[in-house]
């Protein structure tokens, strides 16, 4: 009778993608249908950075994601305790749309 199996998804990681990118900004942008965040790695001194990795989501996704972040971020204060929030001196962004920081 209870033999009802959850179905499994094979998730690959290559060893590219396992070694993972480096960000410490993300620029978020949306539509009606879709939440795009840019990855970059900004260096202190210097003007100009690229976007590292751009991910696209539906909003059901960006909102399920936010939710994951948020518990991973209580499960890791309560372990590790409370993530300094240090203020960062406000970055120019200069690619025009709305555009929000994270």
């Amino acid at each position: 009778m209870g033999d009802h199996k959850e179905p499994q998804i094979n998730i690959e990681l290559d060893q590219e993608i396992a070694e993972g990118t480096y960000s410490n900004l993300a620029i978020i942008n949306h539509s009606v249908s879709e939440f795009i965040v840019d990855f970059i790695n900004i260096m202190p001194g210097v003007p100009k950075a690229k976007v590292k990795s751009r991910i696209i989501l539906t909003p059901q996704h960006a909102k399920r994601l936010t939710k994951a972040l948020v518990d991973n971020v209580k499960k890791f204060e309560q372990a590790h305790g409370e993530i300094k929030d240090y203020e960062q001196p406000p970055i120019p962004m200069n690619f025009g749309g709305t555009t929000g920081e994270a």
